[in-house]
């Protein structure tokens, strides 16, 4: 299995039109960007994506143009599932799987796109070509977000790119021991209780809780410099 980071930008990206702070100023110097957050998942010739960040077509033309055998939503935010619509005209549809409010909502905006959806009960198991996956709730209100755990072979992987530091007791027991964690860091740790979001420090300090083996930083705003340790960057792959 191959897990590559094809995102690690929150909903604007870095760097943030019309910026000037060190940050983007480096990151156009440098042709260095973070895109929305989202993961590609590479197994047996198969593939599938969590979200689908309104990046998407730049997204997969980076990954060698893979075709997408599944889509999994995590929540209906903009930054992760307005992208869908890049499927047009590009590959068959692929079939979408997320908890039920969540396609309630997405599902409305592309009922012209979709031929196939798939309401999965959070914390219920279900497999796609090979390998387990768990919908967790997470607290990113007002609106339903999920995580998502998935496993294969003895490995166990979690994303879960918007959330607080408020989870349900089940949903820490399901990230808990991980082989690798993709974890929200919004923020540089100077911005305190952020009511949605988990700034770089709570992210770290989470990540420790959790007692993952190993971890990375994702949906980063352009606050963030880019040599923290623990970030992801955009391109990263990790093979297990």
């Amino acid at each position: 299995m191959k897990i590559t980071l094809l995102g690690t930008g929150d909903a604007v990206g870095t760097p943030h039109i019309g910026c000037n702070c060190r940050q983007c100023t480096y990151a156009r110097d440098t042709g260095i960007e973070r895109l929305r957050t989202s993961i590609l998942i590479n197994i047996d010739n198969h593939s599938i994506l969590i979200d689908t960040t309104p990046d998407l077509r730049r997204q997969l033309l980076n990954a060698g143009s893979p075709n997408i055998d599944a889509v999994i939503w995590t929540h209906g935010h903009y930054d992760h599932f307005m992208g869908f619509g890049e499927f047009y005209r590009v590959q068959k549809v692929p079939p979408v799987f997320a908890a039920p409010p969540v396609m309630d909502y997405c599902g409305a905006i592309f009922h012209f796109l979709i031929r196939e959806k798939h309401e999965i009960p959070i914390n219920k198991p279900f497999n796609l070509h090979g390998i387990e996956f768990t919908l967790v709730e997470v607290t990113h209100p007002p609106i339903c977000t999920c995580g998502v755990v998935f496993s294969t072979g003895g490995v166990r992987i979690g994303y879960t790119s918007d959330t607080n530091e408020h989870l349900p007791e089940r949903t820490r027991e399901l990230l808990t021991g991980l082989d690798l964690l993709l974890i929200d860091g919004l923020f540089p740790s100077s911005f305190k209780k952020v009511e949605k979001h988990l700034n770089y420090e709570e992210a770290v300090i989470m990540a420790e809780e959790l007692k993952a083996v190993d971890f990375r930083i994702v949906h980063m705003s352009h606050y963030l410099p880019f040599n923290l340790a623990h970030q992801g960057y955009d391109g990263e792959q990790f093979i297990f």
